[in-house]
């Protein structure tokens, strides 16, 4: 008989199999690995903003928290740069589907960085984390855009 595996080694294997891949196959503009080799639970990443936005130039970091039962529960990942987009709170929290209601164990923190950066070139102002930018964004999107530069060429540059 096999010895019964623990959701903790199974959340750690998995985690350690999409390192493996990250380091592989990167996705466009991101990267992410853990913050420290001790504790492969605690991860960094990197976004580039992506050209076709207001965040083209900036590099941005979050920081990732798997949970011991990874993946059958979504990874905590925030902001730790500042941004100024409707679907990001001032915590650095995101309001992203697959965060939370729509997460499957099918997707991995390459894809989920992929979503991240797609959030970038077109928020969601409909769900919005703050509704004040998401009224700028859609009430006017020039003062939106010069906004988000802004706040790009302060904190991300």
């Amino acid at each position: 008989m096999k010895p019964h595996l623990s959701t903790h080694t199974m959340a750690l294997r998995r985690i350690q199999k999409e390192l493996q891949d990250l380091a592989k196959d990167p996705p466009a503009n991101c990267s992410a690995g853990p913050r420290d080799e001790s504790d492969l639970y605690r991860w960094q990443a990197t976004l580039v903003g992506p050209e076709d936005s207001p965040y083209a130039g900036g590099v941005f970091t979050l920081d990732i928290l798997f949970p011991t039962d990874y993946p059958f529960k979504p990874p905590k990942i925030q902001f730790t740069t500042k941004i100024y987009h409707p679907n990001v709170n001032s915590n650095g929290g995101i309001c992203l589907d697959i965060l939370k209601s729509q997460w499957s164990p099918a997707l991995t923190i390459s894809k989920v960085l992929l979503s991240i950066c797609s959030l970038l070139t077109d928020p969601n102002p409909d769900d919005p984390l703050v509704a004040s930018i998401a009224d700028v964004y859609k009430t006017n999107r020039a003062k939106y855009d010069q906004t988000a530069r802004e706040w790009t060429t302060k904190y991300a540059m």
